[in-house]
């Protein structure tokens, strides 16, 4: 009977996808090339005895290599850049007689045109950009090589071999899970395609574990602590696990453009078991509230352990999570929040906001939403795909909202091309250009199916893009990166590139405006803290010596950040009369009552005011969202603030608020301070404050930060945080 069984893959490939790092087949101990004669002893030959890889914290591998904060006690190198490694044999080694080589190897089906199987020379001098080993020293039966990687390599997690020849085939160590090395991208190698050359960036961007994201709204900006935790126990494993889940070819996990692009659409659930199910509905049953999470740590722990999905993210805990997976593995990354972001417009550069006659908003008509704002990330790599100049920081957004390549992804996107309108590189630029350049064009719907656009407001959507700054929490204005001032020709430059290039523009609004009213309105909301009563002041100003009187309307709506609306909860209307070249305010009272009943997640309001000039039949238009002040959680520490010292962590919350919180629940989470924890309370009574106490051991030094999240039935989006200096251990 015949042993050749039939092939398993259609005919298609010799081999099987090599889609797992984790997955792996071991090398032979002994490849012979036939009989070996009785009299021949294979151990006689060269043959190791032991490997050491110098991989504590401490050794010169990891601190050169800028890998000594991973807390892990695996060898974990970068690419690109040599490392040092110490072999022992049962003799003296003897170069003029003795023939060895170190192999790596990666997956189940390692080749070595695939780059899986790495077959590592002894050479005389190392050669930049290539794998090679050379002896630096011998010492006894002891020799120890420096170690060069290709800047290109795989980056992953390799087991180790020794290989020695003999006359008769090779001898090889076997599998030791003790030398399994990671391989990292390299920002400080300047062959490496994540190359940066500024210092302080690579120490913000790849090194900073803990970072901060803004939110809020542009008019009221926010920011939150986010703990990266890339360095944390097994973030580098799950890491990698997420590449697995999505089968991700073993051969393209040394490109950048391929990793950001797999991770866009694994760190969301939607379409491919990736790593967060998001949520915008305010209902968070059999998970955590998004705004509850502290960090990135049990998100991606919980993914790699349960094999599961987990429950609930929106856009910052997206964009949190991808920064981790992206700083973990080496390619250096940051969080971007864009205020005022055009979503679902089918990337046409407007956003269509249909009225009544009368003024109102015709919800059926307007289906395009403004979020309050927008966060994704950015990666730093070179583009050789594009034409030189797109290379540099690229958009990547893992937050589910367009289909691209028939995946919930978006990007890697040159931030440069964006700018310029070129949005025919890929990938997905007209989507990202759209958020940060639409038009917000208010047009009436008339009751004989025409119409009339009333107003465009060219400067609302990407009002401001910012992130955090380098060596500091404070905030950086990064608009001028992604779109040139509003008026500038090179502004119009850019447009007119990006129509060239099929952007889509349906309406061309030049020269159909109605000639500008004699009558402008604005409105102001005062500083809203929640739980209270707060004011909203209309001001109506004539340029005219004529008189008017105006029917206005006022819609306050309870709305997701996302810029849909959930209740109306305030409708009011009034007439204003208006002598010749006057001003006049019209203040409405907002009472707590009429919203608390229907807070969502992030404590928006929107409000809409419109007015109609009954003589000229003008329609005036303005909306404003605003965020409610929410009460913060204080944290507080005693005892010595050093490694290896025990230090008392406190977290207290005074409920200000006429009802009693029910379903509290606290997170508490400072990357090398303390491990993610979390704690219940049933119910919170109105003006009556809990405290919770955890007992920690600083096991890192430097600046920490420990970050606190609450979350209730009621109530949510209660953050505090405090800034701590661990000190180090005096040595002994």
């Amino acid at each position: 009977m015949s042993e050749t069984s039939e092939p398993a893959f259609g005919g298609r490939r010799a081999l099987p996808r090599n889609a797992s790092n984790a997955a792996e087949d071991d090398l032979p101990t002994v490849e012979l090339q036939g009989l070996v004669p009785r009299s021949v002893n294979l151990q006689d030959y060269l043959h190791v005895t032991s490997v050491h890889l110098f991989k504590e914290r401490w050794d010169t591998n990891k601190v050169d290599h800028h890998t000594d904060k991973y807390e892990n006690n695996k060898l974990i190198v970068r690419r690109g850049q040599s490392f040092f490694i110490q072999i022992d044999f049962n003799r003296p080694y003897d170069p003029r007689r003795d023939l060895f080589r170190v192999e790596y190897v990666i997956g189940r089906y390692p080749q070595e045109n695939k780059g899986t199987y790495i077959p590592v020379p002894i050479v005389p001098e190392l050669q930049r950009g290539k794998w090679g080993a050379k002896v630096v020293m011998r010492e006894d039966r002891s020799v120890r090589l420096s170690i060069q990687s290709s800047p290109e390599c795989i980056v992953g997690k390799f087991r180790m071999y020794v290989a020695v020849w003999t006359p008769y085939g090779i001898l090889r160590t076997s599998r030791n899970p003790e030398t399994d090395t990671y391989i990292l991208f390299n920002p400080w190698c300047e062959e490496d395609s994540v190359y940066l050359d500024d210092e302080k960036e690579k120490e913000e961007y790849v090194l900073n574990d803990i970072g901060v994201i803004f939110y809020g709204d542009f008019n009221d900006i926010k920011s939150r602590s986010w703990s990266y935790g890339q360095f944390e126990d097994g973030m580098l494993d799950a890491c990698l696990y997420v590449m697995d889940k999505a089968q991700m070819d073993l051969s393209g996990r040394g490109n950048p453009i391929k990793v950001s692009r797999v991770g866009s659409a694994m760190v969301n659930a939607k379409d491919d078991e990736g790593v967060l199910v998001g949520s915008w509905d305010n209902v968070y049953a059999y998970g955590v509230p998004p705004s509850a999470w502290t960090g990135s740590v049990d998100i991606l722990l919980e993914y790699q352990s349960t094999k599961n999905p987990v429950r609930y993210g929106q856009c910052w805990v997206f964009a949190g999570v991808f920064n981790t997976f992206l700083r973990c593995l080496g390619i250096p990354a940051r969080v971007v929040t864009n205020y005022f972001s055009a979503h679902d417009n089918d990337a046409n550069l407007q956003m269509d906001i249909f009225l009544e006659e009368d003024g109102n908003v015709n919800s059926k008509l307007t289906k395009d939403s403004v979020w309050n704002y927008h966060c994704w990330n950015e990666a730093w790599m070179t583009r050789p795909d594009l034409p030189v100049g797109f290379g540099g920081w690229q958009a990547v957004d893992s937050t589910p909202q367009e289909n691209s390549d028939g995946m919930y992804r978006c990007g890697p996107a040159s931030v440069q091309a964006i700018k310029h309108g070129h949005i025919c590189f890929q990938f997905d630029a007209p989507f990202v250009f759209a958020e940060v350049n639409s038009d917000l064009i208010y047009i009436t719907a008339k009751k004989d199916g025409t119409h009339v656009v009333e107003a465009v407001d060219t400067t609302h959507i990407g009002k401001l893009i910012v992130t955090k700054e380098v060596g500091g929490d404070g905030i950086r204005d990064i608009t001028d990166t992604y779109k040139f001032q509003e008026g500038q020709e090179e502004e119009r430059l850019s447009l007119e590139t990006a129509l060239m290039y099929g952007a889509k523009k349906p309406i061309n609004t030049d020269g159909i405006l109605k000639p500008r009213s004699d009558v402008t309105m604005n409105f102001e909301v005062e500083n809203a803290v929640l739980g209270r009563d707060f004011k909203l002041t209309i001001t109506f100003q004539n340029n005219s010596p004529n008189r008017y009187t105006l029917s206005a309307y006022l819609s306050g709506n309870i709305v997701f950040y996302t810029g849909v609306s959930k209740t109306e909860f305030k409708k009011e209307t009034f007439e204003v009369t208006l002598e010749p070249l006057s001003l006049k305010k019209e203040e409405v009272l907002i009472r707590a009552g009429e919203y608390m009943g229907h807070l969502l997640e992030q404590a928006y309001l929107h409000f809409f005011v419109t007015a109609r000039i009954n003589e000229t039949k003008d329609i005036l238009a303005k909306q404003k969202s605003t965020v409610l002040t929410i009460p913060q959680l204080v944290i507080k520490v005693r005892g010595a603030r050093m490694v290896g010292s025990d230090m008392v962590v406190t977290v207290e919350f005074t409920n200000p608020l006429k009802e009693t919180l029910r379903n509290v629940w606290i997170h508490l989470d400072g990357p090398g301070v303390l491990k993610p924890r979390r704690k219940m309370f049933r119910e919170i009574q109105p003006n009556s404050t809990v405290q919770w106490e955890e007992v920690c051991r600083p096991w890192v030094s430097g600046h920490r930060k420990l970050i606190a999240s609450m979350t209730s039935d009621t109530l949510r989006h209660v953050y505090g945080e405090l800034d701590l200096e661990i000190q180090r251990r005096p040595s002994a």
